[in-house]
C-alpha cells in the first residue's frame, strides 16, 4: 500500500495519536474514509462521462490507457511485433526460395561453361 511497510504505518499512527490526540483520531479517520470514497466516486464518474462522450468504440476505455508512457509502450510493442512477423516472413521466404546446393562433379566431368557470359 503506497510502499509503506508495517513499521512505518505504526510510526504514522503513533504520530497521529500524539498530534491529534486519541479523542479526535476516530473522527479524523472517518473523514479520511469519506474523502477516499468521494475521490473514488469522482474518478468513476469522470471515467463514465468520458466513455459516454467518446461513444461505443471506447466502451472499454480505462483512464490508465490515457497515460502517455503506456501509449508509447503499447506502440513500441506493436512495432516490435510487426518487425518480428516481417522477419519471420522473410526468413521463411528465403528458406523456401533457396536454391538447391550444387552437386559435386563426377570424376572426369567438366564444369558447366556459359558461352554467353564471355
Amino acid at each position: 500500500m503506497f510502499g509503506i511497510g508495517f513499521g512505518e504505518l505504526v510510526v504514522i499512527a503513533f504520530l497521529a495519536v500524539l498530534v491529534f490526540g486519541p479523542d479526535r483520531l476516530p473522527d479524523l479517520a472517518r473523514q479520511a474514509g469519506r474523502f477516499a470514497r468521494e475521490l473514488r466516486k469522482f474518478a468513476t464518474n469522470a471515467r463514465d462521462e468520458l466513455r459516454a462522450e467518446l461513444g461505443p468504440e471506447y466502451a472499454d476505455l480505462e483512464l490508465a490507457d490515457l497515460d502517455p508512457r503506456a501509449i508509447v509502450r503499447k506502440h513500441i510493442a506493436e512495432a516490435m511485433a510487426e518487425i518480428d512477423e516481417l522477419e519471420d516472413t522473410l526468413r521463411s521466404a528465403v528458406e523456401d526460395d533457396a536454391p538447391a546446393p550444387p552437386r559435386a562433379l563426377e570424376p572426369g566431368e567438366l564444369p558447366p561453361y556459359d558461352f554467353e557470359a564471355t
